[in-house]
């Protein structure tokens, strides 16, 4: 690749990087506050989902000018943040499913519509992106979870406003931390096998 085809393929990445990172402050900001009014262990989870996920592009925007090894170095940071974060919701949901909890149905899905919308369209803009490197596919990573986490919030409020009890809106909280477990171990793998990659190429 030429340097003038890198520097736009580095452009074209940090600005998609940009859109994702503020796009996904705002869901944060949205989960937190409708999550604490819907008395949500699912929206709070993924609040502190794509709060997470902000720092992690934070730190992949950091990487884009930077060595093979140091993008590795942001990628199994953001994969232990993932690992921290699913330990933090299992934590909360505990404490929900102890002391009990009133979630509204209604607020858990039309929170979750919304971001399914804003995380269709941060999957789209990283797939556009072309020679994706072990940071970006992990920033895909992030995406692709919460997107799947979402329908799950769809599905809980759903289950919530039928049943009347709190138990589905645990569930999606404990799933969001399985799906984040997975995610996290992922990307620790695919950062694992980069350096193996080039450790080989030398």
């Amino acid at each position: 690749m030429s340097e003038e085809s890198f520097d736009l393929a580095t452009a074209e990445k940090r600005r998609t990087l940009w859109i994702v990172l503020l796009l996904n402050l705002g869901l944060a900001v949205g989960f937190g506050v409708t999550g604490i009014a819907a008395d949500s262990s699912a929206l709070i989870a993924n609040g502190l989902d794509n709060a997470s996920d902000g720092l992690v592009y934070i730190i992949s925007l950091l990487a884009l000018s930077r060595s093979q090894a140091w993008k590795r170095g942001a990628a199994l940071t953001s994969g232990v943040l993932l690992l921290l974060f699913a330990a933090g919701v299992l934590f909360d949901a505990g404490r929900r499913y102890f002391s009990g909890s009133e979630p509204l149905g209604p607020t858990m899905i039309g929170m979750a519509i919304v971001a399914a919308l804003v995380n269709g369209v941060c999957l789209w803009l990283l797939k556009r992106l072309r020679e994706p490197d072990v940071n970006m596919r992990a920033a895909t990573t992030f995406s692709l979870n919460d997107f799947v986490s979402n329908g799950g919030i769809i599905l809980a409020g759903v289950i919530v406003l039928w049943t009347g009890q709190n138990w589905p809106d645990l569930v999606v909280g404990v799933a969001v931390a399985a799906i984040a477990v997975k995610g996290g171990l992922e990307i620790l793998h695919d950062a694992r096998s980069d350096a193996d990659t080039e450790d080989t190429d030398q």
